[in-house]
């Protein structure tokens, strides 16, 4: 009983096929007035459609134009353009195949279609307090990371840097560090600069005797030979 049920189901589907004039067609092949065609090749478009007698008769795609599958349409599709705000073009169009885009530096793809960027935005940028975790690339974008204490990055570090410790240098420390700046020291300390000034005293004081003990000499030097003249 199933099978004669089935039978007569397959058999009432055919007859509807054919009173509403369908056409079931080969995988090749494209249905048109109720007639199977067969279609144009890839990079080809249809110059006339099939008849009982004649084949389908195909043509060549114009240029900015293609077709990359098997088809039964009369006009090629129009070449894609790659989005200038973002984009740039990988692969140009041929008969066969569309324009292939890829992002440009600092953008990654965000629509992606049969291996081809559609479009595209750019890279974010990591705050201060922040540093770069992961690189941004064509298919992702940047990962950012937060600093802890001790520990400073002006959102273009892959890490963040430890605060200088002014005090290890012998410096006097004037601004704390924060996540996003480093510790600011003063270049020298009250007493290394009441060392430095009395050294340069010191020096002053020894040249200047320096050059007054050689003019005497000279002085003494040049009464000896007006002596002995």
């Amino acid at each position: 009983m199933h099978i004669l049920l089935t039978i007569f189901f397959n058999v009432a589907i055919t007859f509807a096929y054919i009173e509403l004039g369908y056409c079931v067609c080969a995988h090749a092949e494209y249905e048109i007035n109720g007639q199977c065609c067969p279609m144009c090749a890839p990079g080809n478009h249809v110059f006339w459609h099939c008849t009982v007698d004649t084949s389908t008769t195909c043509e060549p795609c114009s240029e900015f134009t293609y077709t990359d599958e098997p088809n039964g349409i009369e006009k090629c599709f129009p070449c894609s353009a790659c989005d200038t705000a973002g984009l740039r073009t990988q692969k140009a169009c041929t008969p066969l195949s569309d324009t292939v885009c890829e992002p440009v530096e600092g953008f990654f793809c965000v629509t992606q279609e049969k291996g081809s960027c559609r479009s595209a935005v750019k890279h974010s940028q990591c705050k201060p307090g922040e540093f770069i975790q992961h690189r941004g690339t064509e298919s992702t974008d940047t990962v950012c990371g937060v600093c802890t204490n001790g520990t400073y990055s002006d959102g273009t570090f892959t890490t963040c840097q430890p605060h200088t410790i002014c005090q290890s240098m012998g410096r006097k420390q004037i601004k704390a560090g924060t996540m996003s700046s480093d510790a600011r020291c003063e270049y020298f300390t009250p007493d290394l600069i009441g060392v430095i000034t009395g050294v340069v005293i010191i020096v002053v004081i020894i040249g200047v005797s320096l050059i007054q003990f050689i003019k005497h000499k000279v002085k003494r030097s040049s009464g000896m030979r007006f002596v002995q003249i």
